[in-house]
């Protein structure tokens, strides 16, 4: 990877919907790292929120209807997509993602193109993929 991608901000943010979108944010920061950079609502409704995680931004929000989706939790565990984020110290994050109760859906493992990672479900059914796969762009 490029000094030129590492300082650069992200072009594209995962966008998720969660029932409960405060209960999310924590627990999104407490098993997988993640860190508020912004949060907007009020009471139990969050209309916008940005979590990073090194230069990676997801943005998450309450459900409600209109057309950006709903968490998998309301589609009875349908899951339709994932995230896939880097993480150089794998085992530790896997461990973490553990002991702050993530539902592990695939195992830490050596993959055939040179990645170590794992997947995990959250508490609202979204599936995460996490690993030292790390692409730079054009290659």
């Amino acid at each position: 990877m490029t000094s030129s991608t590492t300082q650069t901000a992200p072009t594209f943010y995962p966008g998720l919907r969660y029932r409960d979108a405060r209960a999310a944010i924590a627990w999104l920061c407490k098993a997988f790292g993640f860190a508020e950079q912004a949060v907007y609502g009020e009471g139990d409704v969050v209309h916008h929120a940005q979590l990073t995680f090194g230069n990676g931004i997801v943005m998450l929000g309450s459900s409600r209807p209109d057309s950006y989706g709903r968490s998998p939790a309301e589609l009875g565990g349908a899951v339709s997509s994932t995230v896939y984020v880097y993480v150089a110290e794998i085992d530790a994050h896997c461990q973490r993602a553990k002991q702050a109760g993530a539902e592990i859906v695939r195992e830490l493992q050596d993959t055939g193109y040179g990645s170590r990672e794992y997947s995990a479900r959250d508490p609202e059914g979204h599936v995460w993929s996490f690993g030292t796969y790390h692409p730079a762009v054009g290659d």
